[in-house]
């Protein structure tokens, strides 16, 4: 799916809340999680997925996905580098974020965008629920490194 910038900026600026309100667990070890985002007035459909590494039990990435597929930001914990198209390298923790006719090709550091980085998974996920402007986050439970 192709997206303007400003299509995607709008995306990622409008309120998100939870579709539900049952808690879930978050995800173990080697697992992942799709939760269901709505903005506020009904109109567009989010996911947020939460994704825990298999050998590295600090690896942890947050996605916010407008329309079922274009990422608007990413955020890796504890992963390798990435090397952004213009062959820069970003070490973790980094934030992708959606650039238009890159899509999420593009990262940057957390700390810059999402302030400094705990090292405790609900703290990071209620950090990038606030920076992906999701106001009423699904509710998480457990998330013990």
């Amino acid at each position: 799916m192709d997206l303007t910038q400003a299509e995607a900026d709008y995306l990622f600026a409008l309120e998100k809340v939870r579709r539900s309100d049952d808690p879930q667990q978050f995800p173990d070890i080697g697992t992942d999680l799709e939760l269901a985002l709505v903005s506020r007035d009904g109109r567009e459909d989010f996911i947020l997925n939460v994704a825990r590494g298999r050998i590295k039990i600090t690896k942890c990435s947050y996605q916010n996905r407008a329309r079922s597929v274009a990422v608007l930001a990413r955020l890796d914990i504890d992963g390798p580098p990435h090397q952004n198209p213009d062959g820069t390298y970003v070490p973790c923790p980094h934030i992708h974020l959606f650039r238009e006719g890159y899509a999420d090709k593009w990262a940057f550091p957390a700390a810059d965008d999402v302030g400094p980085i705990s090292k405790d998974v609900q703290t990071v996920y209620q950090q990038f629920c606030r920076f992906c402007s999701i106001i009423e986050p699904p509710v998480l439970q457990g998330g013990l490194f």
